[in-house]
């Protein structure tokens, strides 16, 4: 376990992707400073944000001296350097299936709902900014679905909680945004309900989170 300084994330509540890594942190019981980055306001457009994090997006992970952004690299990265609670599992085979169902909501599912690329749909395209969504968040919920068939236990893959776990809440929570129902995904539901029992995913929340809005 590190022993430098506590780490600094920067994060805005509603995001998918620091809401991954909050849960990783959670999961991890890494004691760690929260920065609200406020996206309505543009503030990860500022320069000195920019210089932690080149792309301006969040989350960024201030941590062992070093600004680390993408969360599938800081969750990996804190997965290697925090031991308690290992989210790969050691099966080679297990693993390899975490790292699919992470790279299926990460790669497939959130870029298509990012605002930057709703704005360029509906703005530029004038396309139906939810019909887009919906279209491709099912087709990743469907493709998550069915590799559960083989994969899942009382959670993702087994019964160890992993990295794919951290992913799936929130992207699930996000596909309410458009309305999307999980009838269909019955595995995608047990899962789901089974991890937000747990306290380590109540902390990371978006409305436990400082800079919530009102809810």
């Amino acid at each position: 376990m590190s022993t430098q300084a506590k780490p600094i994330l920067y994060s805005y509540w509603r995001s998918t992707a620091s809401w991954r890594v909050r849960n990783v942190l959670s999961l991890k019981n890494v004691d760690y400073e929260y920065r609200g980055i406020d996206l309505f306001k543009e503030e990860h457009k500022n320069d000195s944000y920019k210089l932690l994090n080149p792309m301006g997006r969040v989350p960024t992970l201030i941590i062992d001296g070093v600004a680390l952004a993408e969360s599938v690299a800081i969750m990996e990265y804190l997965d290697e350097t925090y031991k308690y609670r290992p989210l790969l599992p050691s099966d080679p085979l297990k693993r390899a299936s975490t790292r699919q169902l992470v790279e299926i909501i990460n790669s497939a599912m959130q870029p298509m709902q990012n605002i930057a690329v709703l704005d360029k749909i509906g703005n530029e395209y004038k396309q139906s900014r939810k019909e887009w969504a919906s279209f491709w968040l099912h087709k990743g919920l469907a493709a998550y679905e069915q590799i559960l068939k083989q994969t899942a236990g009382k959670y993702s893959v087994g019964d160890q909680i992993t990295l794919a776990d951290a992913c799936i809440v929130p992207q699930v929570a996000a596909c309410s945004r458009f309305d999307i129902s999980l009838e269909r995904y019955l595995l995608i539901q047990r899962v789901v309900g089974n991890l937000n029992e747990l306290e380590e995913f109540k902390r990371a929340r978006p409305e436990a989170q400082p800079d919530a809005d009102k809810i």
